[in-house]
């Protein structure tokens, strides 16, 4: 097929070079526009960009003129990398042009009819671009989100075993990689040696995220029926680069048996692989059976960074399971969730 023209919002952040990297590998899609703040516009891409990715940036987008976050791009579709601060109203503006808006920030994840994204987990959402575009008077542009970086190695872990034995109540307690900070993120002196116990927001996202992940498209797809699960989070930044590891108890509704458990995470299926999305990954999750596993260092790269992995299932004291997950929170968690949502809807034509 014709690769799609893409354009990225916030280019010269990390993730919107997180974004340039992985589209230039992407055969699905071309970036024709680069946008970002007053001061990179008008600059061709090598010079707007501190690059801190490893390599340099690619040839092909170092000449681009920066432009602005505004309409007019040379483009059909948008990723946005912008922060969360500003990317509402220019994400709506946007979508309101015409353009399809795949966003990684969290302004509109919340949104009644904006589709929270994670492929694997809950692709038949994407039916809420009907109500939205109704709602909102749009007629090719949309908005669709994906989740906040810790709550997708969270929801993907959640899924199976939710469709299969039903939960309840969850506690989870998050180590989050520096990286999920952003750049320069968390001073030096505040990390070294110490573990930061608090993420402004995080905890309300992954109380109310996972939610709607895990739930049920209304009939009309008017909206989505929030998953009656009950989250306790607490997260923490830890002195890691990359990978959020998250360990979870959990309340069944049917308990299982942990042969159970472990069989329903791995034979998890990927539609988005099913469909030939150049960006998924099969298996999704990968199940460790070492005592000491998964380890950031060790597993977050599995998959090209698209798959997760879960470890040290056993009985809790508490509830019925705890676990471990592991994600790439830059790339499962960020950039490469966006452009898979964007893959698995030109795999099903939507991007036409």
């Amino acid at each position: 097929m014709k690769p799609i023209r893409a354009g990225v919002l916030g280019a010269t952040g990390a993730v919107g070079q997180r974004f340039v990297q992985l589209l230039d590998a992407n055969p699905w899609f071309e970036i024709t526009a680069l946008a970002a703040s007053e001061r990179s516009v008008g600059r061709p891409y090598h010079e707007a960009c501190t690059w801190r990715l490893s390599a340099d940036s690619p040839a092909s987008v170092r000449d681009i003129v920066v432009k602005p976050c505004a309409p007019g791009l040379d483009c059909d579709l948008v990723f946005s990398a912008l922060p969360s601060s500003v990317a509402g109203p220019v994400e709506i503006e946007m979508a309101a042009a015409g353009y399809g808006v795949l966003s990684n920030a969290s302004a509109h994840r919340m949104d009644p009819d904006v589709p929270l994204l994670i492929p694997e987990v809950n692709p038949e959402h994407l039916a809420l671009l009907d109500t939205q575009r109704a709602n909102r008077g749009w007629d090719k542009g949309f908005i669709v989100t994906d989740p906040n970086c810790s709550t997708v190695g969270m929801t993907l872990a959640l899924k199976p075993l939710h469709d299969a034995f039903g939960i309840s109540r969850v506690i989870v307690t998050t180590m989050q990689a520096l990286s999920g900070a952003g750049y320069p993120g968390v001073p030096s002196l505040d990390i070294i040696d110490n573990v930061v116990p608090f993420i402004r927001n995080e905890e309300d996202k992954l109380i109310d995220e996972p939610r709607k992940l895990l739930g049920a498209l209304r009939p009309g797809s008017d909206g989505i029926e929030m998953a009656e699960v009950t989250i306790s989070p607490s997260c923490n930044r830890v002195a890691t680069r990359d990978g959020h590891m998250e360990v979870m108890s959990i309340e069944f509704r049917h308990k299982p048996t942990r042969e159970a458990i472990v069989e329903a995470l791995a034979s998890f299926p990927s539609k988005p692989y099913q469909m030939g999305c150049p960006s998924a990954v099969d298996p999704t999750i990968i199940v460790r059976s070492e005592d000491d596993r998964p380890q950031p260092v060790l597993d977050r790269n599995v998959g090209n960074g698209m798959a997760i992995t879960v470890g040290r299932i056993r009985p809790c004291e508490v509830f019925d399971y705890k676990l471990v997950t592991l994600s790439h929170n830059t790339l499962r968690g960020a950039a490469s969730g966006s452009v898979l949502n964007a893959e698995i809807m030109a795999a099903q034509g939507m991007l036409s």
